[in-house]
């Protein structure tokens, strides 16, 4: 009986703990992808390229690569001003799209994993959550 009991409890456990398991970072990114489709393509392009003086690219971005939490401030509350992406500046806008912090957090997976980059770490909704204007 104590063998069923513990079985039982075992089952349960394993079955809660995946209800409440954090998606991992392949289905994150299909997500952004389809947040990108919706969201971003109309100017930063299919592959990412941008559109060379008016926005910037995100395939292969050095921006991308070291300025993360920018990155994410951008995509959550938009951008303007000056920036440098891959040796070349940029002066526009960018209107905050608004997008939950889930929705960022896998936009920026798909963005960070995407067309030459890659990321080591996975952008969490609590890092999204945690960057203030």
């Amino acid at each position: 009986m104590k063998t069923f009991i513990f079985l039982y409890f075992t089952c349960v456990l394993t079955a809660v703990s995946q209800l409440y398991q954090e998606p991992t970072l392949e289905e994150s990114i299909q997500r952004g992808g389809e947040i990108y489709a919706n969201f971003c393509v109309s100017c930063h392009l299919e592959k990412g390229e941008g559109v060379e003086g008016a926005f910037p690219p995100l395939a292969k971005s050095d921006y991308l690569a070291q300025n993360r939490e920018a990155s994410i401030r951008g995509v959550k509350f938009g951008q303007q001003g000056e920036l440098v992406v891959n040796g070349q500046t940029y002066n526009g806008i960018m209107a905050p799209m608004g997008l939950e912090d889930e929705e960022i957090a896998d936009v920026m997976n798909y963005i960070l994993n995407s067309w030459g980059n890659h990321s080591d770490r996975m952008v969490r909704i609590e890092e999204v959550t945690a960057i203030e204007k």
